[in-house]
């Protein structure tokens, strides 16, 4: 009934299926009128709520279920919308006034020889859905700055040889190299970071460079592959 009823509105040409159109039509486009002092009042009302349990969960539940995990000093540790996630055997010793968002991945080498070890210094920022994989060191030292979706490959997590690959055999260990981003660097949206590449003092990483060598010290660096820009 309900089908047949549609369709006839829908296709019907009838003067009487029309005018069903143009009620229906006008029925779902029919918009509540914003009351200014009410509705204003009712988003402020709604954000005021919103903020007051994100800070109170972040503050008593994420916050220090994460510190739990790791080592490190982490004073004044400010996490965002959650906690991250961690996989594999992974080492993290954090530093102090590090802002970072839950939304992020942090993953360790399950095959390698000793634990993976992830260091991040004082006052770093690890935007908003950034990925590290830690094959055996990546160290990211005080006052780096991290913008979202950013990708640290420290272990690839396949074979390069294909008949490897299908029998589900892991990378191997010339695959593997640390990732090391010096004091001040700053790395920008969506950029990957290659095995064994160290990213120097202050540079600066281009919006999605893929960065397959080093980087000198305060140099502007980016495109696929990432080469040197400018000095800073």
């Amino acid at each position: 009934m309900y089908i047949a009823l549609k369709k006839w509105i829908k296709n019907d040409n009838s003067v009487l299926g029309k005018l069903a159109r143009k009620i229906l039509y006008g029925l779902r486009n029919i918009e509540f009128p914003v009351i200014p002092l009410v509705h204003s009042s009712l988003y402020s009302f709604h954000r005021f709520i919103q903020n007051f349990f994100h800070t109170a969960i972040q503050f008593l539940y994420f916050s220090p279920m994460f510190k739990s995990r790791v080592a490190g000093s982490k004073k004044r540790l400010k996490l965002f919308c959650g906690m991250p996630q961690i996989f594999g055997p992974l080492k993290i010793t954090l530093g102090d006034d590090v802002r970072m968002s839950g939304i992020t991945t942090f993953c360790g080498r399950a095959v390698s020889n000793e634990t993976p070890e992830l260091i991040i210094g004082n006052n770093v920022d690890i935007g908003w859905q950034n990925a590290i994989s830690v094959g055996n060191k990546v160290i990211i030292e005080n006052d780096v700055r991290f913008a979202g979706k950013i990708f640290l490959a420290g272990f690839p997590g396949h074979p390069v040889d294909c008949e490897l690959r299908a029998q589900g055999l892991p990378d191997t260990e010339d695959q593997v190299g640390d990732i090391i981003v010096k004091r001040g660097a700053w790395v920008g949206t969506g950029s990957t970071i290659i095995a064994g590449v160290t990213i120097g003092e202050g540079a600066i990483i281009a919006a999605n460079s893929v960065v397959t060598k080093d980087v000198p010290a305060f140099t502007l660096a980016g495109g696929n592959p990432a080469k040197v820009i400018r000095t800073l």
